[in-house]
């Protein structure tokens, strides 16, 4: 049986989304999950629902090319149903390419994520990177 605690609930969702996984990753989304995308570019806002994250998600790999990569850089930090954990994150396309560390803070319900926020260190950057359209 696989553990529950906020911890091992993130940690699965990243070793999933390095592995490309992403069964595994929309089915660690609660339903309702609330994911706060920073910036000003095509894919910024709050989407609501896990039909809506994952097409967030999949529209990210298109737009990259299927180059984005996400890893984490620390050991990921909980206070209660929160986790927060340092990030790098990576894409490329035709003539743009991005690398950058960021933030991230999920919060979770049970065996689920129920809310994220995002932080980015060059939120700029990545705004050029995604671009508008």
């Amino acid at each position: 049986m696989e553990s529950t605690t906020p911890l091992a609930v993130v940690r699965r969702y990243f070793d999933a989304l390095a592995a490309q996984d992403f069964a595994t990753v929309a089915a660690v989304f609660a339903d309702d999950i609330v994911w706060h995308q920073p910036g000003d570019n095509r894919f910024s806002g709050t989407h609501r629902g896990s039909a809506a994250v994952n097409e967030m998600i999949g529209g990210m790999m298109t737009a990259s090319e299927g180059t984005f990569e996400l890893s984490v850089t620390g050991e990921p930090m909980a206070n209660g149903a929160l986790v927060a954990a340092p990030v790098h994150f990576t894409g490329r396309r035709e003539h743009a390419r991005m690398a950058m560390d960021g933030t991230d803070l999920l919060r979770i319900e049970g065996d689920r994520i129920a809310e994220v926020w995002l932080f980015s260190a060059d939120p700029r950057a990545e705004d050029a990177f995604w671009g508008v359209s």
